[in-house]
């Protein structure tokens, strides 16, 4: 837990898929929050934590059930605002003396809102009788308010859409604020955090970089750091903050297991060891990795494979360093809230997607994980504080298993070069057309297909590659990146005329829902 140096406000989780981005937007306006489980929020938690501001997150569940979670109530006399957002709506109302029911009133997606009357919640938003866009996801509704509340806003679907106690500052909405589908959401957040609890917002990059330093050189005082590099923005901030605290202290451990992008490897050795003087193990692995991989097509089994060698390698290589008495980790605050949910969902099954193994107990090292109350673009903004060149801090996220999960069936050294230079030849199109900065996240993928194709003279029967390019702004939900399709065709001609091996190019339009996994 941070120190108690800032403002802050505390978001009790039940449950829902979006919890995360209640987070993001309120620290987006400067307030340090956490997100904790409601079955972990008892009166010494909160007597520690000290939150000048509570929020309730959305969640599955259905109040009307005999074990549904409720909200402890002791949050409802901190004398403190509260915020309920859909699930935390019902909630609010169940265990205050309102009533709530099931099945009568469903909203699903959009949805537009009346403002009743004017309200601190809404204001500066719309006027009294206007409308606004919303998002809802909701199959109960609340049929009676608890004493005290009254409608700010209401809904078709949900005529108390947004309701307030206004001698308590207990507020509540239907409908989901923190996603971008609610295009005016954060600012009701923001409306919440500054205008009602009267938070400044007084939490910044460089507050955190000065006091992560002061915490690193506490913990790890003249002992020595070592660091797992994956060549990643994570591990790569994390390492730079550390030897900004400790300086040679710290030795980092690069395994490069034949499954990176272009020249990567090389960049990562030349910032590190050149730009800023980190002591720096590099370990080429590739001829390992690629033959345990040989012949395996299981998405799974690759990403457990790769884990496992990965971390044989970087214990190997610890062993020979010797003396190390912290392991360094770019562990994010999503890592932190997920090992601790409260309710169980399809976390693990994704995050499978994304990682390939921690590192084991058996390496009796104390962990120093410096990132891990952030999340990815406030990594990315420390990184910027700290200097990292904008070329590395702003490249498209890249899974731990690298390659391995962008050629579906098995891998050999032959398709790795392959889809290396391909993607390689997108990435540059999108650089020289000024478009990579505008997309969340693009790959090339070297589908296990092949087709038969007429190049010059010759028929040809190789590679169908597709490309993928897509916008976001939470990394939770993703909408295709619409090309032109003259830029299409120029990617296309270069990849078919310099890839050996692929004589087809096609382009991936579909959506990403929360939750859904790619290519596999």
């Amino acid at each position: 837990m941070a120190e108690q140096k800032h403002e802050r406000a505390l978001i009790i989780d039940f449950g829902s898929q979006v919890t995360q981005l209640i987070a993001r937007r309120l620290r987006e306006s400067g307030v340090y929050c956490e997100i904790h489980p409601f079955n972990k929020v008892d009166e010494p938690f909160l007597k520690t934590y000290d939150p000048q501001a509570v929020i309730l997150s959305g969640g599955p569940a259905s109040v009307t059930w005999d074990d549904s979670p409720r909200a402890p109530a002791e949050v409802f006399e901190l004398g403190v605002p509260v915020l309920g957002i859909c699930y935390g709506q019902q909630v609010m109302m169940e265990q205050l003396g309102g009533r709530v029911e099931s099945g009568t009133s469903r909203e699903f997606g959009r949805a537009f809102i009346e403002k009743v009357q004017d309200d601190k919640l809404l204001e500066g938003l719309f006027e009294a009788g206007a409308e606004e866009q919303v998002w809802m996801s909701h199959g109960d509704h609340v049929a009676e308010m608890a004493p005290g509340f009254k409608v700010i806003a209401k809904s078709p679907g949900a005529p108390v859409a947004a309701i307030v106690d206004p001698d308590r500052d207990f507020y509540a909405t239907q409908f989901h604020v923190e996603v971008v589908h609610t295009p005016h959401g954060a600012q009701i957040l923001r409306n919440f955090t500054h205008k009602i609890a009267g938070l400044k917002g007084d939490w910044t990059m460089a507050a955190y970089r000065e006091e992560a330093i002061e915490k690193i050189r506490a913990q790890v005082g003249s002992g020595r750091v070592i660091c797992g590099l994956s060549g990643g923005v994570d591990s790569s901030v994390a390492a730079v903050l550390i030897h900004e605290a400790i300086g040679s202290q710290l030795t980092c451990v690069y395994v490069d297991h034949g499954l990176m992008r272009m020249n990567e490897s090389e960049q990562v050795v030349d910032l590190f060891r050149e730009h800023y003087n980190i002591p720096l193990v590099h370990v080429d692995a590739s001829d390992l990795f690629l033959g345990e991989l040989d012949g395996v097509s299981d998405p799974e089994r690759k990403r457990k494979i790769i884990g496992k060698l990965f971390i044989d390698v970087f214990e190997e290589e610890a062993k020979k360093i010797g003396g190390a008495d912290f392991l360094a980790q770019g562990t994010l605050y999503p890592d932190v809230i997920e090992s601790v949910s409260a309710i169980g969902g399809p976390s693990v099954t994704i995050k499978s997607h994304h990682n390939v193994g921690g590192l084991p107990e058996r390496m009796n090292m104390q962990l120093v994980e410096p990132l891990r109350d952030l999340f990815k673009d406030e990594v990315r903004a420390l990184g910027r504080e700290l200097g990292l060149p904008e070329a590395f801090i702003g490249r498209h996220p890249f899974p731990g298993p690298g390659l391995a999960i962008r050629i579906p069936g098995a891998i050999t050294r032959e398709k790795a070069d392959t889809l290396r230079k391909a993607d390689a030849i997108y990435l540059e199109e999108l650089r020289n057309g000024g478009l990579y900065d505008q997309i969340w996240q693009a790959f090339a993928v070297l589908l296990p297909v092949n087709t038969v194709g007429v190049m010059g003279d010759e028929r040809t029967y190789e590679n169908v590659l597709a490309l993928r390019a897509v916008t976001s702004t939470d990394g939770m939900t993703a909408d295709y990146f619409p090309f032109e399709h003259d830029f299409l065709g120029r990617v296309a001609t270069r990849i078919i005329n310099e890839v050996k091996g692929v004589n087809r190019v096609v382009y991936d339009i579909t959506s990403k829902p929360p939750g859904t996994i790619e290519w596999e």
